[in-house]
């Protein structure tokens, strides 16, 4: 058994990215190109994604007037495709908040480098060269936490490449299956397996 840990100490971390899965979100804008942008506030339940958005951003324009979208998870091989478009947004004018720092691109498929992918039942495109995308629509937004939208998405529709399927299943691998994972601004691969819990904890939720 592992010694507990002693010596803790306090801190306020400017971020609490602890580490979650990149993805790419693709929604509709009003002319009806896509708009892609790279976020990684995500959780799920079941077939429903739990998504936070920048409330003064594009995509949360987006979902909302449209709603919606694919989320493409990228493998670590295409983290600079998703660096590329970080500090952009699809909203012109940029808003007086992020115009220090960001900059409007109105085709980000092109300036990620990546290709976009017609989806079978939503509008929004998938990400062609990502090996796990889902198709959703938002069933609720909600606005005003903080600086943030909260989305609550249904996914309608599951792409993986059959790489990462377990043969004669509808499973996804995850021994194949490569997420990255942005962890306190940095990106990483998975690394070990050091276990796995009975197939029959479905969503993982705490008893």
């Amino acid at each position: 058994m592992t010694e507990p840990r002693s010596g803790h100490v306090a801190i306020r971390p400017s971020i609490l990215y602890v580490g979650t899965p990149v993805m790419l979100i693709a929604t509709r804008n009003p002319d009806g190109s896509a708009n892609l942008a790279a976020a990684s506030s995500y959780w799920a339940l079941g077939r429903m994604l739990v998504i936070g958005l920048e409330a003064d951003g594009q995509t949360a324009a987006n979902v909302t007037a449209h709603p919606e979208l694919t989320v493409s998870f990228p493998q670590p091989e295409l983290w600079p495709a998703v660096e590329a478009i970080a500090d952009t947004t699809g909203s012109d004018p940029v808003p007086a908040a992020k115009a220090s720092r960001y900059r409007h691109v109105a085709d980000k498929f092109a300036a990620a480098g990546l290709t976009a992918q017609e989806s079978e039942i939503v509008v929004p495109p998938r990400v062609a060269e990502c090996a796990l995308q889902l198709e959703a629509v938002a069933r609720r937004i909600t606005p005003g936490l903080g600086d943030y939208h909260l989305v609550e998405a249904e996914v309608v529709r599951v792409h993986a490449i059959p790489e990462i399927v377990v043969p004669g299943t509808e499973h996804v691998d995850p021994r194949a299956w490569r997420p990255t994972i942005y962890s306190f601004r940095h990106y990483y691969g998975l690394g070990q397996e050091h276990g796995h819990r009975p197939a029959s904890d479905v969503a993982g939720r705490p008893a």
